[in-house]
């Protein structure tokens, strides 16, 4: 009997809240989250002079910067985008949606309307794009059913500065989409349905593939692999990739020229890697 009522009151207290939320937390934009919360102090915003840097490294390079960071799981590949050959830099905003359900969808309807925003993540998205912004969108992996955006939300995006969009799920308007330079969109599939989801979290931790994604992340993507990683590290990103693509392209010329035999020029030998040092430091 006492071990039954022991049961009863822990199930009574994990069904209740342990603290009153403030009511204003409701009517907050982003969403609150307690992760995000203990990692303020420590996040900063890249530049766009790290973002212009960024836009010309060999991905395999910054793969090893960072690698050297502990940064092992920060790389999706087999998304499709809408533009081939079109890099894609910017700072992450994050959206995370659920499979809809009629009191899911009631209640995200009331939440948007408390707090004077759209409840259609495709409208907000577009409105609340800024310069440089690229959108990580959490649906499961689903494509008919994780249907985010059409053309024209993603043209409502690009002209307040959004600079793409990194779909964990899909998209409509194929063909629109893709003739809409600047703006690639990375996604897992297309597909011609509409959006069924209930948008329920903005700008917090995310999953795309493999990777975790933190609203604030550097997001660099080509037609290889989507890459994210905190903004403070660009710096040692940018650093640490420079210099192996310097050492790659001189490698090349080496190559190139036929003067040494190609185990000692890949990689270099021991004097030939001393004379490429010398001849950094002059430079």
């Amino acid at each position: 009997m006492m071990r039954s009522l022991i049961l009863t009151t822990m199930a009574a207290g994990v069904l209740c809240a342990q603290v009153t939320p403030d009511a204003a937390l409701s009517r907050n934009k982003d969403t609150w989250h307690p992760l995000v919360e203990m990692m303020k102090p420590k996040t900063v915003r890249a530049t766009d002079a790290q973002l212009e840097k960024l836009k010309a490294l060999p991905m395999e390079a910054m793969w090893g910067a960072l690698r050297s960071k502990g940064y092992s799981n920060c790389c999706v590949t087999g998304l499709k985008t809408t533009r081939p050959g079109e890099r894609l830099v910017g700072r992450v905003k994050t959206i995370r949606g659920l499979p809809g359900r009629p009191d899911l969808s009631e209640a995200a309807r009331a939440l948007a309307k408390a707090g004077g925003w759209s409840d259609r993540n495709n409208v907000r998205a577009a409105e609340e794009s800024e310069p440089g912004d690229v959108w990580v969108v959490d649906l499961g992996g689903m494509v008919a059913d994780g249907i985010f955006f059409g053309d024209i939300s993603a043209l409502g995006a690009q002209v307040n500065g959004a600079r793409g969009f990194v779909l964990w799920g899909g998209s409509r308007d194929k063909e629109e989409l893709e003739q809409m330079a600047g703006l690639p969109v990375f996604a897992v599939g297309f597909d011609p349905g509409v959006n069924t989801s209930v948008t329920t979290d903005w700008n917090v931790p995310v999953r795309v593939g493999n990777v975790s994604v933190v609203p604030g992340d550097v997001v660099v993507a080509d037609t290889e692999v989507v890459m994210f990683f905190p903004a403070s590290i660009a710096d040692h990103v940018i650093d640490h990739a420079t210099r192996v693509m310097e050492k790659e392209n001189y490698e090349r010329d080496l190559v190139r020229q036929k003067k040494h035999r190609f185990r000692d020029v890949y990689p270099l030998n021991k004097e030939l890697n001393e004379e490429y040092e010398r001849k950094r430091k002059k430079q």
